[in-house]
């Protein structure tokens, strides 16, 4: 019985009922050189670019935690000694210390956003 199939191929089946039009070794490369191109271009239009902040992953949670702490405090208190001494100094208490203790607080969260790598691309727009 021949099939709707035998008519489509119109080729010759050979031994073992294979088709003897079987595409050869140089075009199947081919196609597959062909293909990877293609996925290749694909790939690179479809990923995501990397972060261009510091890398993290080789230091520890627990060390950038830490370091991240130390930064805000350390902030908080320069500011808040400068403004006492500023009290002291010239007679205003508290209002040297208020003062530059918000100072202290605005440079500490700058600090951070430093170390952490967050700050960098603050002003660019995009991706």
């Amino acid at each position: 019985m021949s099939g709707p199939d035998d008519a489509s191929h119109g080729g010759t089946k050979g031994p073992g009922g294979a088709d003897d039009s079987r595409p050869s070794d140089t075009e199947l490369s081919a196609r597959l050189e062909q293909l990877n191109t293609s996925l290749g271009q694909v790939r690179s239009k479809t990923e995501v670019p990397e972060p261009k902040g510091r890398d993290t992953s080789s230091s520890s949670g627990a060390a950038l935690a830490f370091r991240l702490g130390a930064e805000f405090v350390s902030g908080v208190l320069v500011g808040s000694l400068i403004g006492y001494g500023i009290d002291r100094f010239f007679s205003i208490a508290p209002w040297g210390m208020i003062v530059f203790t918000l100072f202290g607080f605005a440079a500490g969260v700058t600090n951070m956003l430093r170390a952490s790598g967050e700050g960098r691309n603050r002003g660019k727009t995009g991706t």
